[in-house]
């Protein structure tokens, strides 16, 4: 039987894929340049070639896939069942089938117009029959576009199943769903299956490898089977079942002895019943999964009889936890213990085993006389021994410590340090800041000194240095007080006005506002300032700057007529716009009016532009062997 690699099978491409590939491949493979003034067997040759090309290239790709693909007549029974079971045997051997008579029609096509090339009188004519032949070619490969396709599916399928090699040392996992069968080959192999709480996690099969005595094991994790007829099976369920009838392995069936699965005992006991002529040649083995929930000395009677049933069927039970891992490794050794026995067993009752044994000849020694010959150990190897048996206790490890002390346990590394001076092992570590020792600029009598200052402060404060009395405060002061008291909330008052007003405006007004001196004083005098004799001081300066006009020039004569109408036209762009304002608001507004017009504006994929009119590898022929030189 051919043990396939499914996952070197090429690529089929679709159909319009298939038909740009070959012509494009004809074309660069094939010559280019005709004349009609050549010779007329020059003209059915060219053409002639480049039919023969295509219909050599549709054939070769399509042999390729019919050759890649597994036939199932030729490889192992359990891959031609799973491959039924997944993809429907029929519907995989008539897309094949389709595809060879595509391949054999194409050879026929391009024998018939090769033979019509011959009586091609003309370029004319010879072209018409070269176009003719590569489009019913193409009209052949087109209408196989849907067996390419489900070609192409069971290939990516068939790439990502699991490498099962059906006659190697294999256990295989059963059961219903979710009763521990991903966990325990999580447990006992390098695998790394999905586990979750609930049913049917599993939907395709699993493969893990271990090793056991210097072999090499395959464990199947197959997906869960439920207790109904065959026929009712769904894809899932029929997985596990092709496995268990085909595989030549140790059965495990698992069982989920606390029924957290979802199924009593009975139901999996009834199940058992119902695919146990699978198991038949088999070594089988029960493991009772989930023992930390539920052992089987808990259960009621009814359930122990159950196992005690298995028991007397010459069946071993084995109770496990995948949570705990108590049991796994017993029930991995003995399985595989088993499976060694029984395929030794199978070899011994075959045919080929006689032709080998008569080959074999086991030679047993005898003794040549009585003397006693102890064995020989040279006395370096004793000395080195009896060096390596030391009464004295282990020491112990930082782990050893941690079990022991429990949560009481610290991680303690500064014991082991190495240094001249055991006792600095905990001394603390200098904090280094800008290559200064902090520690150095700490005063050590900090907290003393601290202490005589609040003693100190006690003292005066109890002799009442501290204490003020309101009333040694003269008149004076207290209208002091008062103004200011006054000017503070008249400030506050002015800074509540100032916000209140649109400071995003212009922070000059444009026409001055005239002040007025009088009302100035006057509410200053109101605050208790002294008004008198302030004609130097600024604001009085600055109020009769503002209210005298300034005096105009006397300017040229505008030397023409329009000069003189632009000096006093406003600009077009600031015309009828009340504030600086508002003429950035409408500029931000033309800018976003325009920006559609700029994104529709630019030069797109859709634009009728040939960027060379004139491309070299359509125009220019063929360089035949010589000279390099282009004239």
């Amino acid at each position: 039987m051919a043990l396939y690699n499914f996952k070197k099978i090429t690529v089929v491409p679709s159909a319009k894929d298939f038909i740009d590939l070959t012509l494009s491949k004809t074309q660069r493979k094939t010559p280019t340049v005709i004349h009609k003034h050549y010779q007329i067997h020059r003209i059915r040759h060219f053409y002639m070639r480049k039919v023969k090309y295509t219909q050599q290239n549709y054939h070769d790709r399509l042999t390729q896939i019919l050759m890649d693909f597994p036939k199932l007549d030729d490889i192992h029974p359990f891959y031609a069942d799973l491959m039924n079971v997944l993809y429907d045997k029929d519907h995989y051997k008539l897309a094949l089938g389709q595809i060879n008579i595509a391949k054999n029609l194409i050879d026929n096509v391009g024998k018939d117009y090769v033979r019509l090339m011959k009586y091609g009188d003309s370029l004319y004519r010879c072209k018409q029959l070269k176009r003719a032949a590569l489009g019913r070619m193409c009209t052949i490969i087109k209408r196989q576009k849907q067996s390419l396709e489900y070609l192409e599916q069971v290939r990516q399928h068939l790439s990502r199943l699991p490498t099962i090699d059906p006659n190697t040392r294999t256990l295989l996992l059963c059961g219903y769903p979710n009763v521990g069968k991903s966990s325990f080959i999580n447990k006992v192999t390098r695998a790394d299956v999905e586990v979750q709480p609930y049913a049917f996690t599993t939907k395709s099969l699993f493969v893990g490898h271990m090793d056991y005595r210097y072999l090499r094991w395959q464990v199947v994790d197959t997906p869960g089977i439920l207790d109904h007829p065959l026929e009712d099976r769904n894809t899932i369920e029929m997985q596990a079942i092709t496995a268990l009838a085909h595989l030549r392995a140790a059965v495990l069936y698992v069982m989920d002895v606390s029924e957290q699965c979802g199924h009593s005992l009975e139901e999996q006991v009834e199940l058992f019943r119902n695919i146990k002529p699978l198991f038949a040649n088999k070594p089988l083995i029960i493991v009772a999964n989930k023992c930390d929930v539920k052992r089987i000395a808990e259960l009621p009677e009814e359930g122990q009889k159950i196992f005690e049933a298995f028991e007397a069927e010459g069946f071993s039970v084995i109770e496990t936890s995948t949570l705990t891992e108590e049991g796994v490794i017993q029930v991995k050794t003995e399985a595989c213990d088993r499976l060694l026995a029984h395929r030794v067993d199978t070899k011994m009752k075959g045919n080929k085993v006689n032709e080998v044994l008569n080959r074999l000849h086991l030679a047993m020694p005898t003794k040549r006389d009585n003397k006693e010959r102890l064995p020989f150990i040279p006395e370096g190897v004793v000395a080195r021994k009896k060096r390596m048996e030391v009464d004295t206790p282990r020491r112990k490890l930082e782990r050893d410590l941690e079990l022991e002390m429990g949560d009481d346990y610290v991680l303690d590394l500064q014991k082991y340090w190495d240094l001249m001076n055991s006792s600095e092992k905990y001394d603390k570590i200098p904090e280094i800041w800008e290559g200064h020792n902090i520690l150095d600029y700490i005063d050590p009598d900090i907290m003393r000194k601290l202490e005589e200052l609040e003693k100190e402060e006690e003292l005066r404060e109890a002799a009442g240095e501290y204490d003020s009395e309101p009333e040694s405060e003269d008149e004076e002061m207290m209208e002091i007080r008062q103004l200011a008291k006054q000017i503070r909330e008249k400030k506050k008052l002015k800074i509540l006005q100032s916000k209140e007003k649109d400071t995003g405006g212009p922070r000059m007004p444009r026409t001055a506002k005239k002040v007025q001196r009088k009302v100035l004083e006057k509410e200053m005098t109101d605050l208790g300032l002294d008004m008198t004799n302030k004609d130097d001081a600024h604001y009085a300066r600055r109020s009769r700057s503002v209210t005298r006009k300034r005096k105009r020039d006397e300017s040229e004569t505008p030397k023409s007529v329009a000069r003189s109408r632009s000096s006093s036209r406003t600009p077009r762009d600031v015309s009828g716009l009340r504030d600086e304002k508002m003429v950035k608001k409408v500029k931000t507004m033309a800018k976003k009016a325009q920006k559609k017009m700029n994104r529709l504006g630019r030069k797109g994929e859709s634009d009728r532009h040939i960027f060379n009119l004139k491309p070299k590898h359509l125009l220019a022929g063929k360089r035949k062997s010589g000279k390099t030189q282009r004239r």
